[in-house]
């Protein structure tokens, strides 16, 4: 299946020759009739000889509504340039002749309406002349041109052939990337709900597929498919398709919105391209410029920055940076157009490189450019590392998506990616630029150092501080701490597997001194406030840290010796009697009820008991004290 698109003046006869041509008259709205004149979207369609489907998009073609027009371009494999003969090309024209080639529509015909009215043989050659003189700088410079009259159908038949042999010219899209469908238009239906339209792109489309809307990231299935009124079950790309969505209302849905798979498409207010400035744009284009984007069926003020140039002159291209106010549903290697909002004015436009840039580029850096210019030139392997430097891992799917390549050439890309270390594949089958590994490493290496240097008497970094300041999910943190030899964790701190807990010769003084206090009465010690106040809090903590002293409750410590001796003789009562009271192990260790309790609500909170009464048995959790 094919899509076609109308382009031309409002006078030249689109609407009628689209009517002529398939038998749909494509202006739906009243006004539209009223007025004689396209004002949005129209669409039809009809069969070639073959036996083959093409798709009519008819866009408006008078000035004051190019904008409806560029929502309805972006899809088409072919252009139909509608140019009447009785008055040739004109300013509106040379526009659109301007976007279908800022949009590399390479494929199209020209359409020379009105010829019932030129009598003159030689007139109407003189004219065709002309017309082709005015577009030799165009993608239709070659494009074979037929004169036709809607009214009298003469050439009609000629028409046909030659649409006919424009598109067996145009290659079949046979590898997929991801499917995905800029909606056009939204309605409702009695019994169905809301239905979409548009054209699809990079993939099958099934009934029963959920699907998500961008940028809402509203989710919903797919209930039904048309395709110019035939039911389906699978749409194929390149096909018109109404779409019939459950789940989701028809006022949640616009214009401009895309549906695809879901986590695929990842909306962006901040996007790289390559630009295009047209030569005979009324001035330059200014950095920072307020601005008009248009792609696929969606548009967004915004400004743009430009990275290499101080002002872009009419004629130049260069490499931009568009920051917009709406979010926009994008995927790599999209065109797009630009206008001025007012007085409004096509001005340009070009490829989308990377729709999520990791930042806000410095201008004039070569480095900045050369990036941009290797994700846009570069080997697939290294577009697709350079997509996978993200700020996390992504899904295989959604990698896909933001290569922009079709699915063999990313598969046979990702293999010789991972080959060439240009990517690393993590535990849980996401994926990540090596770069970006290789960052993360060396920064969470060097976190953990600069807080041993800070707290060289903790024995680590909390792990949830540390995930924190490295700025990744849990997931990842995982697999980054596995794979780093020098790093170890425990329990919830992460250190260098160097890194050893030394006291100087001040803070060895009050260690041995505390001990020796605790030594001297081993089951009724100093208070843990009181220790603290004895050592520090840092010496304390790292007493804590080594194992040296236990603390069992909020203000009763241990020294370790002293702590396994209660655990041994507490197992000993609990053989001898089958529980165990606080009174008893006070009697046993001649302590007091103070330690006698702090120690045994510390074996409950470690499964090792658990409370019966006033007594302690055995819990069938089976603690452990190490």
């Amino acid at each position: 299946m094919r899509v076609i698109g109308t382009a031309g003046h409002v006078d030249h006869g689109k609407s009628t020759l689209v009517k002529a041509l398939t038998g749909i008259d494509p202006d739906r709205l009243a006004e539209e009739k009223a007025r004689e004149m396209t004002i949005d979207l129209g669409f039809a369609w009809f069969t070639l000889g073959g036996g083959q489907t093409v798709g009519v998009v008819d866009v408006p073609g008078h000035r004051d509504f190019i904008e409806n027009m560029l929502a309805g371009v972006g899809g088409i494999d072919a252009i139909l340039f509608v140019i009447a003969a009785d008055e040739g090309i004109m300013p509106q024209t040379r526009e659109h002749l301007a976007i279908i080639d800022l949009l590399g529509i390479e494929h199209g015909l020209i359409a020379l309406t009105k010829v019932d009215m030129i009598d003159d043989p030689e007139w109407l050659s003189l004219i065709a002349e002309e017309v082709r003189a005015g577009l030799q700088h165009s993608t239709l410079a070659t494009a074979p041109m037929i004169p036709v009259s809607a009214l009298n159908g003469d050439g009609m038949d000629m028409l046909h052939r030659t649409i006919e042999q424009v598109l067996s010219g145009i290659a079949v899209e046979q590898s997929y990337t991801t499917p995905h469908l800029p909606i056009d238009r939204v309605f409702t239906m009695p019994g169905f709900g809301s239905i979409v339209t548009g054209t699809l792109h990079g993939g099958l489309l099934k009934v029963g597929d959920e699907i998500e809307l961008q940028p809402s990231g509203i989710r919903g299935r797919v209930r039904g498919i048309q395709s110019y009124k035939q039911g389906l079950q699978t749409a194929l790309p390149g096909s018109r398709a109404a779409v019939n969505i459950a789940g989701i209302d028809h006022q949640d849905i616009q214009r401009g919105m895309v549906l695809s798979h879901p986590g695929i498409i990842v909306p962006t207010r901040l996007f790289d391209a390559h630009f295009r400035h047209l030569a005979d744009a009324s001035r330059p284009l200014e950095h920072n410029a307020e601005i008009k984007v248009f792609t696929g069926t969606s548009e967004a003020t915004g400004h743009v920055r430009l990275l290499d140039h101080e002002t872009l002159p009419p004629g130049a291209d260069g490499w931009i940076q568009i920051r917009t106010e709406q979010p926009l549903a994008m995927l790599p290697g999209a065109r797009f157009i630009v206008r001025y909002p007012s007085p409004g004015e096509t001005i340009g436009g070009g490829v989308i490189i990377d729709p999520h840039p990791p930042q806000r580029w410095k201008r004039f850096q070569a480095d900045v450019t050369d990036r941009l210019r290797l994700r846009a030139d570069g080997t697939p392997e290294q577009r697709l590392a350079q997509a996978a430097d993200a700020p996390e891992p992504l899904k295989r799917a959604a990698l896909h998506a933001r290569t922009g390549l079709d699915r063999t050439t990313f598969e046979s890309a990702l293999t010789a990616a991972l080959d060439q270390e240009l990517v690393v594949l993590l535990p849980d089958q996401t994926l990540i630029a090596a770069g970006r590994w290789r960052y993360w490493r060396e920064s969470l290496i060097e976190i953990v150092s600069a807080f041993h240097h800070e707290f060289p008497l903790k024995a680590g970094i909390p792990r949830e501080e540390l995930r924190s300041r490295l700025g990744i999910r849990q997931a990842v943190f995982n697999a980054l701490i596995a794979e780093l030899d020098g790093i170890r964790e425990a329990a919830t701190l992460v250190s260098a597997t160097s890194h050893i807990i030394q006291f100087n010769a001040t803070q060895q003084t009050l260690v041995d001194s505390l001990l020796d206090q605790m030594n001297a009465s081993p089951f009724t010690p100093p208070s843990v406030q009181e220790g603290m106040a004895a050592v520090g809090s840092d010496i304390y903590f790292a007493l804590l840290a080594l194992g040296e002293i236990v603390q069992v409750a909020p203000d009763v410590m241990f020294t370790a010796a002293a702590y396994h001796a209660l655990i041994d003789g507490v197992q000993q009562l609990l053989d001898l009697h089958g529980s165990v009271t606080a009174a008893q192990v006070r009697d046993q260790f001649g302590t007091s009820r103070k330690y006698a309790i702090g120690l045994l609500e510390h074996l409950d909170s470690i499964g090792m008991t658990r409370r019966e009464g006033d007594a302690r048995v055995r819990s069938v959790r089976g603690g452990s004290s190490s």
